[in-house]
């Protein structure tokens, strides 16, 4: 939001001050002349100097000022002003040093240029060194002074400047209350800024504007359109800013017929062809995802600018219309308006998300090339794309070379290592952040949340939740639900479920989180109960929801559940299914053996059947013994120019060993070779005592491995005598049944929860994590552990959360 009170430039000191020069320099009643105290020589030299600094000529201007003979207070303001104006703060501030003779001109100028480059304490410290010089401040000196102030901690500052204007008795003048009232709305001190409004003895449009946005600010928009009304009431005539911060109140309200019908008194007041005010109308339709809306405005706007392309560009990113985006960027490039404001952070998000390196590349040298590489947001995005892009040695390097280190970035590299599959090095970024002193916000909390929950540590999880609530983040829904979503992935559903209920606010995002632990746990009842209640509350759900309820139904079996829930989301609640959609229910008629109509539905989506299909249909194939289906989806499968991962490899090659054909086995693996493609090597972990213990199958490195081989011997006999037996199909080997059964002893969550007995007390639940799916016989193992010790076991791996107790498993099946 732009701000309310106009700032006076360096450009207007000069207007204030020095009315224009007459050509005719040597006329006895030229001001200019009486300025310089009736030197002509000078006067004729301050004409060329200024000629020069409005033409941005600053070394002809500089080498004129150098050539004097006799320079005046005047010949250095100018000099000042123009420096400020080109940026260069550095040799303002040196030939400010370097004067003699300073006037309130001079001290203002230079506390302009401090305050518009967002340097506000430089700024309060030159206003103070100008009281400390005996030179008083005026009116315009006050404006310029707070319209540096928007930073949160600089109340104070505000409220001592607040007393030097009643002191100096510029309290009446309204330029000065409005510039004190803003910069009060700024620093975030509303309780002042109402009380200043109440007092003022004169108030206009700017008044209210300033208020109006400080309401806003504060995400108090009905309060900010009640003073809109008011304004109305009382007849002050509304400018563009009120309009604007009238559209973002409608976008904080999530109100679209409230914009609407701005819209409506916008074309009324004829202030819808304001470039300014169509801007504020263009990102109201965006965000509230209103393209065709937004498309028709640009389009009839008859005055664009580089704002117009921006908030149209972005609003195609975030409704992935990335087509359209890429071809309006291209007709931006054609324009006059400023490269260096292009939309390189919107386009550098749509690279990320996109994975698309070399987009990012392209943008990245367009933004070295027009110098916007210097604006912190495109730093930021930058390390964002590179970081989700898996090239973290660029993402490093330009996170180094960073003017200011904030949050953001920091959080653009613990995001990217959690997501890439790093998560110990997204902690220990973390944990340097903390050491930086600086604040982590709720999207740092909920990257780093992540990484506990793909950790499955309960215990880092505990530590940062106590951190969250010392934060005052714990109120923010965000932080809330991915506390919710560690809890529920580290195996403890309850801490889950009253994390939700100790919710202050819940809006789709923590119900989501809600359906979605119950979905990873197996729970399909309450995951159902979860949805329906959501709808009831009000909430309208969405992509995110559904897809945690077709999850849910097909790892539980609810088959005709589910084909009523998807037929919903297109009948009933008007959301388009996603790829992802589609893939949950092929998944789960597959699961249930009803592959005609997967097939079918595969055949009648608007998307082409991808890696992830096929692999599950492949996966279920091999359960159901389904041989024909299985050899299509590995044709499928194997003719893909990029594979990512050996899952499908591995599926044929346990068929084909599952029938005896090991020859074809062979031939499968000969292939994986030649591809380059290897198996990832399955490990289970759990943590004990806050330290996590890694197995690998058949690894017997672990210092307590004797302990542990005792334990599971001892087991293995107790689960013969409870009817247990080893299902050698999972032991894909061509060798022997006894070696067989002794490599699924073996297995690694088998391990892991083995050494958790031995390390743990009687009773006490034990919680494994695996990263692969768990094979069908040390799902059958566990129940009869669980049987055996008396004890609840928790085992997720890459499918969801399995929990045994007393010989049973939460799941319906396993399928």
């Amino acid at each position: 939001m732009k701000a309310c009170t106009k700032k006076i430039s360096c450009r207007s000191f000069a207007k204030l001050t020095h009315p224009k020069p007459h050509l005719h320099v040597r006329t006895p009643i030229d001001a200019s002349i009486i300025k310089t105290g009736f030197m002509p020589q000078t006067c004729r030299f301050n004409f060329l100097i200024r000629a020069c600094v409005q033409r941005g000529e600053l070394r002809r201007a500089r080498k004129l000022f150098d050539g004097m003979p006799h320079r005046n207070t005047f010949s250095a303001n100018m000099m000042i002003m123009g420096y400020i104006q080109s940026g260069d703060l550095a040799t303002a501030t040196n030939l400010f040093d370097g004067m003699d003779d300073r006037n309130a001109v001079s001290w203002t100028m230079l506390i302009g240029g401090y305050a518009q480059n967002n340097r506000f304490r430089e700024a309060f410290g030159l206003f103070v060194e100008m009281c400390r010089h005996g030179v008083e401040p005026d009116y315009v000196t006050f404006s310029t002074l707070l319209s540096g102030f928007t930073e949160f901690d600089s109340v104070n500052e505000v409220t001592q400047v607040h007393a030097y204007v009643v002191k100096l008795g510029h309290n009446s003048a309204m330029v000065v209350s409005n510039s004190l009232l803003d910069s009060y709305c700024k620093t975030r001190s509303l309780g002042l800024a109402c009380q200043l409004f109440e007092h003022m003895p004169m108030k206009d449009s700017v008044t209210y504007n300033a208020l109006m946005a400080g309401y806003s600010k504060e995400g108090l928009n009905h309060e900010a359109l009640n003073l809109f009304f008011r304004m109305q009431d009382l007849e002050f005539k509304p400018t563009e800013f009120t309009f604007a911060t009238v559209l973002c109140c409608g976008i904080q309200l999530d109100d679209i017929e409230f914009g609407q019908q701005v819209h409506s008194l916008l074309l009324k007041t004829n202030f819808v062809w304001n470039v300014f005010v169509a801007n504020a109308l263009l990102d109201f339709y965006s965000k509230h995802d209103r393209v065709a809306e937004a498309q028709k405005l640009f389009n009839e706007m008859p005055e664009l600018d580089g704002i117009s392309y921006n908030v149209l560009i972005t609003c195609y990113v975030w409704n992935g219309r990335f087509k359209e985006s890429i071809e309006l960027f291209r007709e931006l490039h054609l324009t006059r308006f400023n490269r260096r404001q292009f939309p390189y952070a919107t386009l550098l998000s749509m690279a990320a998300n996109a994975l698309n390196l070399e987009m990012g590349r392209q943008i990245h040298s367009q933004a070295i090339v027009t110098a916007a590489i210097s604006d912190n947001m495109i730093g930021n995005s930058l390390v964002d794309m590179y970081a989700k892009c898996d090239r973290f040695g660029e993402a490093n390097r330009i996170f180094a070379n960073l003017a200011l280190q904030s949050s953001v970035p920091w959080t653009a590299l613990i995001s990217g290592n959690v997501q890439k599959g790093h998560p110990e090095e997204g902690i220990k970024l973390f944990i340097e952040m903390q050491r930086a002193e600086k604040t982590a916000d709720a999207a740092t909390y909920a990257s780093i949340l992540k990484a506990c929950a793909n950790l499955a540590s309960q215990a880092l999880g505990k530590q940062l939740h106590s951190h969250i609530i010392r934060s005052g983040c714990l109120s923010n829904v965000f932080s809330g639900s991915a506390l919710l979503d560690m809890y529920a992935k580290c195996g403890s559903i309850e801490n889950a479920l009253q994390m939700f209920q100790e919710m202050p606010v819940r809006n789709s995002v923590s119900w989501n989180a809600l359906i979605s632990a119950y979905a990873q746990n197996g729970d399909g009842e309450n995951t159902l109960r979860s949805f329906e209640q959501m709808v009831h509350s009000g909430l309208k759900p969405n992509a995110v929801s559904f897809l945690s309820v077709l999850c849910a139904c097909s790892h539980c079996g609810l088959v005709e559940e589910g084909l009523q829930y998807f037929n919903s989301m297109t009948q009933i609640y008007e959301v388009t299914p996603k790829r992802e959609h589609y893939t949950s229910m092929v998944d789960m008629l597959c699961r249930s053996g009803r592959f005609e109509e997967a097939v079918k539905m595969m055949a009648q989506m608007p998307f082409e059947p991808d890696e992830i299909m096929w692999s599950s249909v492949l996966n279920s194939c091999r359960i159901h013994k389904n041989q024909e289906l299985a050899k299509k989806a590995a044709d499928q499968l194997f003719s893909m120019k990029e594979l990512r991962d050996a899952a499908p490899y591995v599926s044929m090659a346990n068929i084909y060993a599952e029938i005896g054909e090991w020859e074809n086995v062979g031939k499968v693996k000969t292939a994986m070779r030649s591809r380059g493609i290897r198996k990832v090597p399955a490990y289970s972990w759990v943590e004990i005592k806050h330290k996590t213990h890694v197995f690998s199958a058949n690894n017997k490195s672990h210092p307590q491995m004797k302990e542990i081989t005792r334990k599971l011997d001892d087991l293995e006999k107790q689960m013969e005598k409870e009817g247990y037996k080893p299902d050698l199909s999972c032991a894909l080997h061509n060798e022997d049944n006894e070696l067989k059964a002794e490599s699924l002893k073996y297995h690694s969550e088998r391990i892991a929860i083995a050494y958790a007995l031995i390390s743990t007390s009687e009773g006490s639940p034990i919680v494994v994590m695996k990263n692969i799916r768990a094979c069908t016989n040390c799902h059958a193992a566990i129940k009869a552990i669980s049987k055996i010790v008396g004890r609840e076991i928790t085992v997720r791996d890459s499918s969801r959360f399995h929990h045994f107790r007393d010989g049973i498993c939460s799941c319906r099946d396993y399928w």
